[in-house]
């Protein structure tokens, strides 16, 4: 398995040229086909504004979506110029962006997105990017609105729960796995039976035999949630990528309660593959 066609989501925030270049990058490691999408957040009107103010209210809608759409076809054309890739393409979508990229994303191995961030002006909802994490069947690769990533998979965190949701990220992320100097597979608060005697070496053998060079640990800090851990647990280890499953409990749950997924998606120093 490798990553062939890389969807990247493209707009007008000012944190697009860093997610970007981190496509570009990965594009040109795996000698991957680049497909660049723009598409945004539909605004939706009420009956009222659109019966008042009619075709003219419409046309200055489509005026703004031709005039965002322009600006980011820009963006991602000269960006690719600049790196001389050989095999790109160009999409936008007038459907909603949720709708659009999860569609697009069936037909990629790997979805870059940004980490959500209100004030970007990115023109996609705060959620965007977990709900098509949740909803595309393919591994979502985030990259943070802050700081600059030179590398990117050079030493991984693995963070390994043997849910559903982990498995697929693992598989997800072979690709990226095999090339890494160090995999550090860590299990946080194990509970139960399921991990065998020593948590974590069942999956550590598994990617060893796919020629992964891996460390296994399993910590244990009740006092501290499980995402706050795996954040001290990066920072401690200079990791440049977590690998992660996506909501193992429910999205409600988590946006209730809290979890592992939103606390890594709200503070992350690191890009994080996500599989749901």
């Amino acid at each position: 398995m490798t990553y062939k066609t890389i969807l990247v989501h493209v707009d007008n925030g000012k944190n697009c040229p860093a997610r970007l270049e981190t496509a570009i990058r990965l594009t040109r490691r795996f000698e991957a086909h680049l497909v660049g999408l723009h598409a945004l957040t539909a605004l939706r009107l009420p009956a009222y504004a659109v019966a008042e103010a009619g075709a003219t209210l419409l046309e200055a809608q489509r005026e703004v979506a031709l005039e965002q759409a322009t600006r980011a076809e820009e963006l991602f054309r000269k960006t690719i110029t600049s790196a001389g890739l050989p095999s790109t393409e160009w999409r936008v979508s007038a459907d909603d962006a949720i709708d659009a990229t999860t569609l697009h994303a069936r037909y990629a191995d790997l979805v870059v997105l940004g980490q959500p961030n209100a004030r970007d002006g990115s023109g996609v909802e705060p959620d965007f990017p977990e709900r098509v994490a949740l909803a595309a069947g393919r591994p979502v690769l985030m990259v943070p609105y802050t700081g600059k990533f030179e590398t990117l998979g050079k030493r991984v965190l693995l963070a390994w729960n043997t849910s559903r949701e982990a498995t697929r990220a693992v598989t997800d992320a072979i690709p990226l796995l095999r090339e890494a100097e160090q995999v550090n597979v860590v299990v946080f608060n194990p509970e139960g039976t399921a991990h065998g005697a020593v948590p974590g070496a069942d999956i550590g053998l598994y990617l060893a035999r796919h020629g992964v060079r891996v460390e296994v640990a399993y910590h244990r800090a009740k006092e501290i949630d499980v995402g706050n851990q795996m954040l001290s647990r990066a920072a401690d280890l200079g990791i440049d990528l977590i690998v992660m499953g996506a909501y193992g409990h429910s999205r409600m749950r988590e946006l209730i309660m809290g979890g592992a997924t939103r606390t890594v998606l709200a503070s992350m120093t690191a890009p994080v593959l996500l599989s749901h």
